[in-house]
C-alpha cells in the first residue's frame, strides 16, 4: 500500500493547499483526480513535501490521450525509479511483474484477469480507476517512452468516486423534456461513464452503444453521423476525437453546446456553437476557448440559462404580437372610410396616443415576463426559423387584431345607433329600455371616435394578458407574478381617462366625454378578447395533445 501511495504522490502534478484566511477549506491546484491521490496519501501518513525532497523528479513523460498514461522519473537512494500512472488496461499491458507480499513476483495471466475483473467491478460502481506501476532504471538517461514504459512492476489500482451533483439528474430530465439531447463524450473508461450516465438519466438503456476513440478513428464521416442517431456514449476520447464529434453533430444540422473544463476540451469548446467552461475547476485554456463561463460549475445553470433564453425569445414574440395587434383597428378605419365612405372612426392624434402612449408601458412589461411552465416542455425551434414568422403574424393580424377591430367598430356604430342616427330597419331600432344618446352632428362624431379609441385601449388591456403566453394557459397564481404588467395596465387606463375627461387633452385628441354608464362596456372588450384567445389556446393545446397521443 505504501508503494502505491508513494507512486500516486510522485507521479503527480497537482498540489494541495491547506486552509487559509482567504480560503477556509482545503483546495487544490491542478487536476482533481491527481489531487485525490495526494489526499489519500496524506491520510495514509505520507507527507508530500518530504516525498518530493527524498525523491526529486528528474524527468517527466506527460500524459497524452494516445498513451493514456504519464510517467515520472525520480532519484532514489538505490538509483533511478520510474513511476507510471494511467488507464488500468494500458498500464497493465506494460507490466511483467507485480509487487505483492512485500516483493516482486511474476505477473501471471490469472493475476491479470483478476486485476481486470477488479477494474470492471470498480468501474461498474462509477469509480474512476487508475493503474499504477514502477520500474527501476539503469540511470543512463535517455528517458523515452520506449525506454521507460516497459517491463513495469504493477503496484495496484486506485479508485476514486467522482459523483454527479444531486441536481444533475433533475437537470438532465428537464433537458429531455425540452427536446435537448445530452451526449456524454469523455476520456474516462467506458463502463464507468456508462454507469454514471445511467444513474443521472443521460442513458436510458443498459445496452446503449459505447464507442471509444479508437473506434471513432475507424469510422467514416457518414458512419459516425449514423451512429449519432441512436443512444450512444463516447469514451476514451482524445481532443481530436471530441473535435470531430462536434463537427459530426453540426453536419447533422444540430446546434451543439459543449461543456468542459480541461485543456483537452479546448478545441471542442472553440468549435461548438456555444462553448461552456467551468469557472472554478476549469483551466485557463478552456475558459479562454469558451463562450460562456459558469461561475458555480453547476450543470443546472446551463439548463437555467436555456430556460431564460427561451423566456427572452418568447417575451420578444409577446411584445411584437401585442404591438402588431393594435395596428389592425388603427388601419381599418382608414380603409373603411376610403371604401365605404363611413366617417373616420379613429383620428391621427388618437393613433399617436395609442402607439406613443397607452401601448408603451404594457408592451415593455411583457419583456419582463417569467418563463412560462411550458418553456422547457417543447423541442427547440429550428435554427433558421425567423423571430417574426407566419404563425405570429396570423395571430396578431388575423386573430387578435381582427377581434379588436370588430369590438371597436361595434362600439363606434353603437354610439350612432343609440343616438338614432344609424339608418336601420324599424325592428332593429333602439329599444326604450336602453339609454339614449342625445347628441348630434360634430359632438356625436367626437363621442363615436372617443368610444373607438377607448375601445382599442380596453381591448389592448385584454391583449396584454393574452400575450403573456403563446399557447399555455395562465394559471390563477400567475396573474400577479408580473407586477410591471399590472402597473403598466393601470397607468394605461389612467392615461386614457385623462385624455377623455381633461378638457384640454380632450380637445387636443378629438375626444368627447364618455357617459359613465358606458364605462363597464369597455371592461367587456378586454374580457371578450381574452376569452376568445383563451379558446384558441385551448384548441392549440388539445390538438397538440392528440398529436402526441398518436
Amino acid at each position: 500500500m505504501e508503494r502505491l501511495l508513494c507512486a500516486g504522490t510522485l507521479c503527480n502534478n497537482a498540489r494541495l493547499n491547506a486552509p487559509s484566511a482567504d480560503k477556509p477549506r482545503w483546495h487544490c491546484l491542478g487536476d482533481q483526480t491527481e489531487a485525490a491521490l495526494l489526499a489519500v496519501a496524506m491520510k495514509g501518513g505520507l507527507l508530500t513535501a518530504d516525498m518530493y525532497t527524498q525523491f526529486p523528479r528528474l524527468h517527466e513523460l506527460p500524459f497524452d490521450a494516445r498513451r493514456k498514461r504519464m510517467s515520472t522519473v525520480h532519484q532514489c537512494p538505490d538509483g533511478e525509479l520510474a513511476f507510471v500512472k494511467g488507464a488500468p488496461r494500458e498500464v497493465l499491458q506494460l507490466c511483467t511483474s507485480i509487487f505483492l507480499g512485500g516483493r516482486e513476483q511474476l505477473l501471471t495471466d490469472e493475476m491479470r484477469a483478476e486485476i481486470l475483473a477488479a477494474n470492471e467491478d470498480y468501474a461498474a460502481n462509477t469509480l474512476r480507476v487508475l493503474g499504477l506501476a514502477q520500474r527501476q532504471l539503469s540511470g543512463h538517461g535517455g528517458y523515452t517512452e520506449a525506454g521507460v514504459e516497459q517491463q513495469l512492476t504493477f503496484l495496484g489500482l486506485a479508485g476514486m468516486m467522482d459523483p454527479a451533483r444531486p441536481e444533475v439528474a433533475a437537470a438532465v430530465a428537464t433537458c429531455r423534456a425540452a427536446g435537448i439531447r445530452i451526449v456524454m463524450i469523455t476520456g474516462d473508461y467506458g463502463l464507468t461513464a456508462a454507469t454514471l450516465a445511467l444513474r443521472v438519466g443521460i442513458l436510458t438503456r443498459t445496452d446503449a452503444r459505447i464507442i471509444t476513440g479508437a473506434e471513432v478513428e475507424q469510422l467514416s464521416d457518414g458512419e459516425l453521423q449514423a451512429a449519432l442517431a441512436g443512444e450512444v456514449l463516447f469514451a476514451r476520447m482524445a481532443p481530436e476525437h471530441k473535435l470531430r464529434m462536434v463537427a459530426a453533430f453540426q453536419a447533422r444540422g444540430d446546434v451543439v453546446v459543449v461543456s468542459g473544463d480541461g485543456v483537452n476540451d479546448a478545441p471542442a469548446l472553440r468549435k461548438a456553437d456555444i462553448g461552456v467552461a467551468m469557472g472554478i475547476t476549469g483551466t485557463d485554456v478552456a475558459i479562454q476557448a469558451a463562450d460562456i463561463v459558469l461561475t458555480d460549475d453547476n450543470f443546472g445553470s446551463i439548463v437555467a440559462s436555456i430556460e431564460e433564453g427561451r423566456a427572452v425569445y418568447a417575451n420578444l414574440r409577446s411584445f411584437i404580437t401585442y404591438i402588431l395587434a393594435s395596428n389592425v383597428p388603427e388601419v381599418l378605419p382608414f380603409l373603411a372610410t376610403a371604401l365605404f365612405g363611413i366617417p373616420l372612426a379613429l383620428t391621427v392624434p388618437q393613433i399617436l396616443a395609442i402607439d406613443l402612449g397607452t401601448d408603451v408601458l404594457p408592451a415593455l412589461a411583457l419583456g419582463n415576463e417569467r418563463p412560462d411552465r411550458g418553456a422547457m416542455q417543447h423541442a427547440p425551434r429550428p435554427r433558421n426559423e425567423p423571430l417574426i414568422n407566419r404563425k405570429l403574424l396570423l395571430r396578431a393580424f388575423g386573430w387578435l387584431g381582427m377581434i379588436e377591430a370588430a369590438l371597436c367598430f361595434a362600439g363606434f356604430g353603437a354610439v350612432y345607433w343609440l343616438a338614432g342616427a344609424l339608418p336601420v330597419p324599424a325592428g332593429l331600432q333602439r329599444p326604450d329600455w336602453l339609454p339614449a344618446i342625445n347628441l348630434g352632428g360634430a359632438t356625436l362624431y367626437l363621442l363615436a371616435t372617443t368610444v373607438f379609441h377607448a375601445g382599442v385601449v380596453a381591448a389592448q388591456v385584454g391583449n396584454a394578458f393574452a400575450c403573456r403566453t403563446e399557447s399555455e394557459r395562465v394559471t390563477r397564481g400567475a396573474w400577479f407574478t408580473n407586477n410591471w404588467l399590472l402597473l403598466g395596465v393601470g397607468l394605461e387606463i389612467v392615461f386614457i381617462g385623462l385624455l377623455v375627461y381633461v378638457p384640454v387633452l380632450a380637445r387636443l385628441f378629438d375626444h368627447a366625454p364618455v357617459p359613465l354608464w358606458m364605462l363597464p362596456l369597455f371592461a367587456a372588450y378586454a374580457v371578450v378578447l381574452y376569452g376568445m384567445e383563451w379558446l384558441r389556446k385551448l384548441s392549440v393545446r388539445t390538438r397538440a395533445a392528440r398529436s402526441a397521443a398518436v
